[in-house]
C-alpha cells in the first residue's frame, strides 16, 4: 500500500520528490515479491515460497529476492504511509480544518481502506497489504497521533526490542527443534498463502484467499510489529519534516540509509544460503528465518526511505528528467498502480485464469513482473499528462469525505 491515499489535495508543485519517487520505484519490487505466490502447481519448500529447481538464472533471481526484495519493501511503504498522514494532517489544519474532523476523515480513510483489501483478497490476490495498513492506520493514529515525539520514539525503541527479543527467542526454538529426538512437524502459512493460486475453481480460489488475508492483514499489520514500529516513525519523521528539507538532515539520512540497508541485505544472506543448501539447517528449523527476515527487513526498509531521501536532496532544484517523471508519476498513483499489478497478474497467472504461472519459474516471473511495473509506468505517465488522478485515489477520496447531511423536507 501507499500513502498517495491519504494524501490529501496537495497541488503537484507542492509535492515532495522523495516519497512519490521512492513509491514509484519500489512497486518494481512490490511486483517482483509478489510473483512468484503465482508459481503454483510445484511441491513447496520450507520457509520459502520461490519454487525449487530452475537454472542458475533462476537461482540467482531467488537468491536476490531474499536479499534485498522480501520482507524489506512494505516496511518502507509502511513508514511512507505513517508519514503522508502526518502531511495530510498539517496540511489540513493549514487551511482552517479542525483537527476532530482530519481525525474522522483519516479514520474513513483507513476504514475503507479495509474494505478495498477485502474487495482486492475476494477478487485478486490473497496477500493483499490494504487491509494491513487500514488496520495498523486505524489503531497507530489513535494511539499516537496525539502524543509528543518522545513519546513515538519511545514506543518505537520498544517494538523494535520486542521484535529483537522475539528474533533471538525463534533462533534458541530453532536450536531446540533441531536437536529434538523427536523433530517437531512445522505447519508453515506457505500452503496456505497459495492456495488461492492453484484452485481452479473461481469461488474455491475466492475463499482460498479470503482465509489468507486476515493472516497478512493481522500478522503484518500488527502482530509482526514490523509494520506498526515503521508508521510511529513515519510520524515522527514528517513532524520533522525530513523528507521536505533532506538538506537539514542529511547526516541521519545517510547513517539509517547505510546501516538500515547493510543489516537487511546481510541479514537476508542466512536465509538464501539456507534455501539455496549452502548452509545446512534442519528442515525443522527453518522458521526461525520467516522471523529473522521481518526483524532484518524493518531497518531495511527504512534504508531505503533514507535512500530516497538522499535522492531527492540530490536531484532537488534540478527539472527532472523523462525517467525520474514516468517513476515519480507512478508515486502519485501508486495505489492504483499496486491494484493493477494484480489485475495483470492474477487473471493471467493462477490456476483459475490462465494458469501460466504453473509454467514459469523464478527468472521468468521476475521478467513478467518488470513488464507489468513498466506498464503501470505507462499508464501513470498518461494520466500524469492529463493532469489525473489515478482511479483508486480518486474513489478513496469521495468516499473518505464527510457525507453532507440530508437537508429536511419543507
Amino acid at each position: 500500500m501507499t500513502v498517495s491515499g491519504v494524501r490529501g489535495t496537495a497541488s503537484p508543485a507542492k509535492r515532495v520528490l522523495a516519497p512519490d519517487l521512492a513509491r514509484g520505484g519500489m512497486l518494481l519490487l512490490i511486483a517482483i515479491a509478489n510473483t512468484p505466490w503465482y508459481l503454483w502447481g510445484r511441491k513447496l519448500r520450507v520457509s520459502t515460497i520461490h519454487p525449487p529447481g530452475g537454472s542458475v538464472f533462476d537461482r540467482s533471481v531467488q537468491v536476490a529476492s531474499m536479499i534485498v526484495v522480501d520482507f524489506r519493501v512494505y516496511p518502507m511503504f509502511a513508514f511512507l504511509f505513517g508519514y503522508g498522514v502526518v502531511q495530510f494532517l498539517t496540511r489540513q489544519e493549514a487551511a482552517g480544518q479542525a483537527r476532530p474532523g482530519v481525525l474522522a476523515q483519516l479514520r474513513r480513510r483507513n476504514l475503507w481502506l479495509l474494505a478495498f483489501g477485502f474487495v482486492h483478497a475476494a477478487l485478486l490476490w490473497q496477500g493483499d497489504i490494504l487491509g494491513a495498513y487500514g488496520l495498523a492506520g486505524l489503531l497507530l493514529a489513535r494511539l499516537f497521533l496525539h502524543r509528543d515525539d518522545r513519546t513515538l520514539l519511545t514506543w518505537s525503541a520498544i517494538g523494535s526490542a520486542l521484535l529483537t527479543l522475539v528474533t533471538l527467542i525463534s533462533v534458541v526454538g530453532a536450536y531446540l527443534a533441531a536437536v529434538a529426538p523427536v523433530p517437531p512437524e512445522m505447519a508453515g502459512y506457505l500452503s496456505l498463502g497459495i492456495a488461492g493460486s492453484e484452485q481452479s475453481d473461481p469461488l474455491a480460489a475466492a475463499l482460498a484467499r479470503l482465509t489468507f488475508w486476515p493472516v497478512v492483514s493481522l500478522g503484518q499489520g500488527l502482530i509482526a510489529l514490523a509494520l506498526p514500529v515503521a508508521i510511529v516513525l513515519g510520524f515522527w519523521a514528517a513532524r520533522r519534516q525530513i523528507l521536505e528539507g533532506p538538506g537539514e538532515h542529511l547526516p541521519l539520512l545517510r547513517r539509517v540509509a547505510i546501516i538500515g540497508i547493510a543489516i537487511g541485505w546481510l541479514g537476508g544472506l542466512p536465509h538464501a544460503a539456507a534455501v539455496m543448501g549452502w548452509l545446512t539447517i534442519p528442515p525443522e528449523s527453518m522458521f526461525v528465518f520467516e522471523v529473522t527476515q521481518m526483524a532484518t527487513g524493518l531497518p531495511a526498509g527504512l534504508g531505503y526511505a533514507a535512500f530516497f531521501g538522499l535522492l531527492g536532496h540530490r536531484l532537488s532544484g534540478r527539472r527532472p528528467g523523462p525517467i525520474i517523471s514516468a517513476v515519480t508519476a507512478v508515486g502519485k498513483r501508486s495505489l492504483s498502480a499496486y491494484l493493477a499489478q494484480s489485475v495483470l497478474c492474477a487473471p493471467v497467472l493462477a490456476a483459475w485464469g490462465l494458469g501460466l504461472g504453473a509454467h514459469l519459474h523464478s527468472a521468468s516471473t521476475a521478467g513478467y513482473a518488470i513488464g507489468v511495473w513498466l506498464f503501470t509506468v505507462a499508464g501513470a505517465r498518461l494520466l500524469e499528462r492529463g493532469h489525473l488522478r489515478g482511479p483508486a485515489e480518486i474513489a478513496l477520496r469521495r468516499l473518505s469525505r464527510r457525507p453532507h447531511p440530508r437537508t429536511e423536507d419543507r
